[in-house]
This record gives structure tokens, C-alpha cells and sequence, in this order.
């Protein structure tokens, strides 16, 4: 990283950050951003540049404005060396971050969006279409995020997560089986069961009779999903039992074998967007005047940004 910095330093000291460098520089754009092409970073940028508050005075331009804000996703930079590396105080810093992250939300959000059923048949990969037909919708998981220990005895016991050992928030993430985000809930405290999520996110809202989704063995929601005449198929259980019979066995062989997939698109996103593997502050799960929270916008752009990428999954 010390090169890249090195490189990008104009004559006066200031970072050399303008929209020519990384329309002709891919690599550039893919490190700082996550997104892979100069070209759609532009276009993004040209969506979201009429809604940034414009200001004569203002230290920082609205490109700059626009990749502080990408690059503490991508990066999860802290906002005191953003602040040192773009020669201006803290206070701008969050404030331009802040301030895009609502612009950015606005205009991505639909980016996260559940498919019509014929693009759904139009575009499902032969291994789903051999083992289920056209009836796959979504394939679900849910991951957590740290975040810092609440003051709140209660928010601190409902943030608390067994499996992780640490205080998190929790979300429920759907991808369609060609491999992009269709749906993301908002933040439930990492105490809360698959289950419960699963009925109070919106995602049974989604579904239409004779739709199938597919989940891991935590998600016992087959009586909820069923109310909207659809179908949620998970592995076997084992426990309590010596042997599955054959026909389970290759039931739960083939829901396993394309369940993987949402973990890998989990594990794409995390990666591109390193803000969501570190401890974020609390502040950032509240939910001031009735908005979206800012996790919950930091997490909807991110899968939105992940999904002008190309897919991680390669499937006929």
C-alpha cells in the first residue's frame, strides 16, 4: 500500500485523486474501491453526484467526497487517517462520509431487489434446474458483524452471540441461485435465532406459492413458509439417528452442494467491503428520527456494490 501512496502524491502534497486516474487505471479502482471497472465506478459516480450537497467553500470535492466514503467500505480505514491522508480535519472527513453514505443508500438501495420469476427461469444454472427444477428463489444464511459492547445491560444481552463470543449484530442475506443479493434484512442483536429472524425480517413477504428456498439446519421455519403455500428445504438431521436412508442422503448431498454458494457470496462481500469484518462503533446501530440506521445503510450499499461486480459463483 505504501507504493500506491507513494505514486498518488501531487507535487503539494496532496493526494493526486481525480476521475481520469481511475477511469484508465482498473487495478486502482478495484483496490480503493472494490468495484472492478473505472467505467461503472464513473457511471456510479455521475448517478450520485447530483445529490451531494454542494458548497463553494468546501475543502474536499465531490469525487473526493464520494471515494472517502468507498474507500473506508472497501478499506475500513479509520476516519482520523482519512483525515491526515486527504490534508483536512476529522470533522470534514466524517462529515463528507456520513453524508454520502445517505446519498449512496438512496440511490443503490434498489440494487438489492428480488427478481420477477421469469428472470428467475431465464437465467437458472443447469446444476439447480437437475436437482429442483425452476422452482429455486432464494438461497438464505444469516452472518454477523462485531460491534462494541453496548452500556445497555439489555442491549448488551441482546447483542450477545454464543457462537461468536463477542457482541454482534446479525442479518439475514438471500441470494438468487445465479449467485446475486436479492434480499438483506436490517440488523437484528446476534442473541436472535434464524428462526425468529427468518418471520420478522420481510423475507416471507417475498415469497409466492410453489417457491422454494433453500437454508441450513438452523432455519426451522417450515411451518411459516408453508402458510405462504411455498417450500423451505434444509440437510437431514442426524442426531438421534444411526444411518439416513439413501434417499435422504442424496437429498441433503444435493441441497449442501449448492447451499455453499450464499456462504461464498457472504465471504465475497466481507472481503470487498472490510468495514463489515471489523468492530464497528455503536452509534452505529442506532436509529435516529426514524431513518435507517447506518449499519443497516453501510450493509444495503455494500451488497448493492457487490452485486455491479461479477458473480463469484460460475455455473452453466
Amino acid at each position: 500500500m505504501d507504493k500506491v501512496l507513494q505514486d498518488d502524491d501531487s507535487m503539494d502534497g496532496r493526494p493526486k485523486f481525480c476521475r481520469k486516474d481511475f477511469e484508465n487505471n482498473n487495478e486502482k479502482c478495484k483496490y480503493f474501491t472494490g468495484i472492478p471497472s473505472g467505467i461503472v465506478l464513473m457511471l456510479l459516480f455521475d448517478l450520485v453526484e447530483p445529490y451531494l450537497p454542494h458548497h463553494p467553500f468546501r475543502t474536499l470535492s465531490s469525487f473526493e467526497r464520494f471515494l472517502v466514503t468507498l474507500m473506508r467500505l472497501r478499506l475500513n480505514l479509520d476516519l482520523t487517517f482519512l483525515a491526515y491522508y486527504f490534508h483536512v480535519s476529522r470533522k470534514t472527513v466524517s462529515k463528507s462520509f456520513y453524508e454520502c453514505l445517505g446519498v449512496l443508500y438512496n440511490v443503490l438501495k434498489n440494487l438489492v431487489s428480488w427478481p420477477e420469476r421469469h428472470m428467475l427461469h431465464a437465467n437458472m444454472p443447469r446444476i439447480f434446474q437437475e436437482s429442483f427444477g425452476n422452482r429455486v428463489t432464494a438461497i438464505i444464511d444469516c452472518f454477523e458483524i462485531f460491534c462494541e459492547r453496548p452500556s445497555n445491560l439489555l442491549a448488551r444481552a441482546q447483542t450477545w452471540s454464543n457462537y461468536k463470543h463477542h457482541n454482534t449484530v446479525k442479518y439475514l442475506v438471500g441470494i438468487t441461485p445465479y449467485g446475486t443479493i436479492s434480499f438483506i434484512s436490517e440488523a437484528f442483536g446476534g442473541r436472535t435465532s434464524d428462526k425468529h429472524i427468518t418471520e420478522h425480517c420481510g423475507f416471507l413477504d417475498k415469497l409466492r406459492p410453489g417457491d422454494l428456498t433453500l437454508a441450513d439446519r438452523g432455519f426451522t421455519v417450515a411451518p411459516s413458509v408453508s402458510l405462504v403455500c411455498a417450500e423451505i428445504r434444509v440437510p437431514a438431521y442426524t442426531r438421534g439417528k444411526c444411518q439416513l436412508s439413501a434417499v435422504k442422503i442424496e437429498k441433503t448431498r444435493e441441497i449442501a452442494h449448492v447451499r455453499i454458494h450464499v456462504e461464498r457470496v457472504i465471504g465475497s462481500l466481507r472481503q470487498k467491503y472490510t468495514i463489515l469484518s471489523g468492530t464497528l462503533p455503536i452509534h452505529m446501530l442506532l436509529n435516529i428520527d426514524g431513518d435507517v440506521a447506518i449499519l443497516d445503510k453501510i450493509v444495503t450499499i455494500c451488497c448493492a456494490l457487490t452485486n455491479l461486480c461479477p458473480s463469484v459463483i460460475h455455473m452453466d
